[in-house]
C-alpha cells in the first residue's frame, strides 16, 4: 500500500452507515458562529454521492419555501458528526438531478420496505423468551372465559 493511501485511511472515518442514492438522510453538520459551535440539523434526498476516499462527498436537496436547496457534505470531514438513514429510497439511476426540474408531490421518491430477517446464528443472542408465544399472552391477560 503506497504512502498516500495509508495517510488516507487514517482521516477516513471508521464508521458511516449504509445509504444510497434516493435515501432520506438526516445529515448533523457542525457550525461555528463566532466561537461558539452547534450543530445544524440538515434534512433531504441523496441525489449524488461522488469521488472515493477522503474526498468522497454526497449533495441533498430538500425543499424549504417553495425553493430547492441542495448541500453538498464532505463525507470524512470532521465537521460531519452524524449521518441517519430516515427513509430508504428504491430509484433506478445513480445521480438524481432530475428532480431539480420538479416541483411539489412530483420531488417524492419510491419508498423501499425492507424486511428484517434474523440470522438463525443470531437467533440465540437476541434478548426473546424462546418459551414465549403469542398463546401465552393471550391467556395471561384474563381475557379468556373459564
Amino acid at each position: 500500500m503506497d504512502l498516500i493511501r495509508r495517510i488516507e485511511l487514517e482521516h477516513m472515518k471508521k464508521k458511516l452507515p449504509a445509504f444510497a442514492i434516493g435515501d432520506t438522510v438526516r445529515v448533523s453538520y457542525k457550525i461555528r458562529e463566532g466561537k461558539k459551535e452547534r450543530i445544524q440539523v440538515f434534512q433531504g434526498t441523496v441525489i449524488a454521492i461522488k469521488g472515493g476516499g477522503t474526498g468522497q462527498t454526497m449533495k441533498v436537496r430538500r425543499i424549504v419555501a417553495g425553493e430547492g436547496v441542495e448541500r453538498t457534505f464532505p463525507l470524512h470531514s470532521p465537521k460531519l458528526s452524524d449521518v441517519e438513514v430516515v427513509q430508504r429510497g428504491r430509484v433506478r439511476r445513480a445521480k438524481l438531478y432530475y428532480l431539480r426540474d420538479r416541483v411539489g408531490k412530483a420531488t417524492r421518491v419510491r419508498q423501499e420496505f425492507t424486511k428484517v430477517r434474523v440470522d438463525p446464528k443470531l437467533r440465540g443472542s437476541l434478548d426473546i423468551d424462546p418459551s414465549f408465544s403469542v398463546d401465552d399472552k393471550n391467556s395471561e391477560s384474563g381475557d379468556s372465559a373459564e
